[in-house]
């Protein structure tokens, strides 16, 4: 049993103040794998005073001395990589080959693209030719809690960390409870670094305890969170009573449009998109929309392709799907299924209940359905799970309808071979990103939605400009 009970405040790892026993479960056993705490009033209050005293000196260094030491911590996470695969595989299931590959790329990734936009970033700016004596000034909003998800852990905590050190700002990281292992590691990484102390604090805890707590408090002048929509709401509420800024990266329902041109492996693409991760992802294509035409023949592809997805434990080596992270995830995930079979839907591959030869773990049969309509609970809730949903349309104006009709607006997906319909419905599609033929996003495009998909932008100059604020200046006196 792995025993985490400290926190990484001030620079140092200390004791708890008011802190409870958590057991983290390993999802491919159901077996308690590590013991963390969970912070109490005390140790949040702790980190946020390390994080407001750092922060007067720590604004005042030079964008070069924050991105040296980012160079610094993306050369020991390189050669830490291992490790972070491991804790990420052991405590959320990720198989080991996607937390390597995947999991730990996506910090390797965040990290390169920061440091570039970093270098070009001007923190001082003209306004105009018009008003040679005016500035723009860009400087750092603050203290900033960040809260972060369990599924994509490292993703989720470079986007926000790494952008915070660029802009200046100091901060209190409280990672998911049900994955706070690799946190701990970018921690100890951090210090290995040489991270000046109190400019990066982390307090375990859940989102009714250290997540609220940090919400309200007085001396945080920004939340950036990335979690469901419904905790969103509720920290949009509770951050308001302080007027502090609020950063949210929230659920998703994308649509994943296929035309009758569209290239022979985009279905099989859609569906492997779709259970990457155990379908643990907000920006997963659960919506299959496909043109009349073709979709007799896609469902047939679809449900083949569910059907070959191996699922084992997340422990063991090579190209598979492991298990969702817990039983409330699993059972949440086992009672949408049947939903969708009592509502009508046809169900062409999986269903309720394990894959056959696992009768422990909380692993999730890669499903299917078919004839859905977009009015059904599958296809109008997240199911955050292996679950694909598959509906018909006929012309692109009806494709885009039920495309846009979805309280979410994350990423949207665009399968054809014609170049001027694809860029028709890039624009019309109502979601922060669009995807289209299989291509994704460059390094450095900004991660964000619409509508209940969250507010504010995750990833290169937008990333760093979400932790900043704006200072007009007139009468600056150039070259002084």
């Amino acid at each position: 049993m792995i025993e985490k009970r400290n926190f990484y405040i001030g620079g140092e790892w200390v004791q708890p103040k008011d802190g409870r026993d958590h057991n983290v479960i390993d999802p491919s056993t159901e077996e308690p794998c590590a013991v963390i705490s969970l912070g109490g009033p005390a140790d949040t209050d702790a980190a946020v005073a390390a994080a407001r005293a750092a922060f007067p000196d720590w604004m005042r260094t030079s964008k070069e001395e924050r991105l040296a030491l980012i160079e610094k911590l993306y050369e020991i996470y390189k050669s830490r990589g291992e490790d972070m695969a491991r804790a990420i595989s052991l405590e959320m299931g990720a198989p080991i080959d996607l937390a390597r590959k995947q999991q730990v790329g996506a910090g390797i990734g965040h990290m390169k693209a920061f440091m570039k936009v970093g270098r070009e970033f001007e923190f001082i700016q003209p306004l105009g030719d018009h008003a040679p004596n005016d500035r723009i000034v860009h400087e750092p909003i603050g203290v900033v809690g960040m809260i972060t998800p369990w599924n994509w852990p490292m993703n989720q905590i470079t986007l926000k960390v790494i952008a915070g050190i660029v802009a200046g700002c100091t901060m209190v990281l409280k990672p998911s409870e049900e994955s706070p292992l690799n946190a701990m590691l970018f921690a100890e990484m951090l210090d290995a670094a040489g991270v000046p102390p109190g400019v990066f604090n982390l307090v375990n805890g859940d989102g009714a305890g250290v997540g609220s707590q940090m919400s309200e408090h007085p001396d945080i002048d920004m939340i950036s969170f990335t979690g469901s929509s419904r905790a969103g709401k509720l920290i949009s509420k509770t951050a308001a009573e302080s007027l502090k800024r609020v950063s949210l990266e929230l659920g998703g329902k994308g649509a994943n449009l296929i035309f009758a041109d569209a290239d022979d492996e985009a279905v099989r693409r859609g569906v492997a998109h779709c259970m990457n991760n155990s379908g643990q992802s907000c920006n997963a294509p659960t919506r299959m929309l496909v043109q009349r035409e073709v979709y007799d023949k896609a469902v047939e592809t679809a449900a083949e392709a569910a059907e070959n997805t191996r699922v084992a434990s997340a422990h063991e080596e090579g190209p598979h799907m492991g298990p969702v992270v817990n039983e409330v995830q699993f059972d949440k995930i086992q009672d949408l299924i049947q939903t969708g079979i009592d509502e009508g839907a046809k169900l062409v591959a999986g269903g309720t209940g394990r894959p056959e030869g696992l009768n422990r773990g909380y692993f999730v049969r890669p499903t299917v359905f078919a004839d859905v309509s977009n009015d059904m609970t599958i296809a109008r809730e997240e199911i955050f799970g292996p679950v694909l949903s598959i509906i018909p349309f006929d012309s692109e104006e009806e494709g885009i309808a039920i495309a846009n009709d979805t309280p979410y607006g994350l990423t949207n997906y665009v399968q054809t071979q014609d170049g001027a319909r694809a860029n028709r419905v890039a624009l019309a599609l109502r979601s922060g990103m669009v995807e289209m033929n299989g291509q994704p996003r460059g390094l450095g495009a900004p991660f964000g939605g619409m509508k209940q998909s969250g507010n504010g932008r995750e990833g290169g100059k937008w990333g760093i400009e979400d932790f900043l604020e704006v200072k007009a200046v007139s009468g600056w006196t150039p070259g002084a």
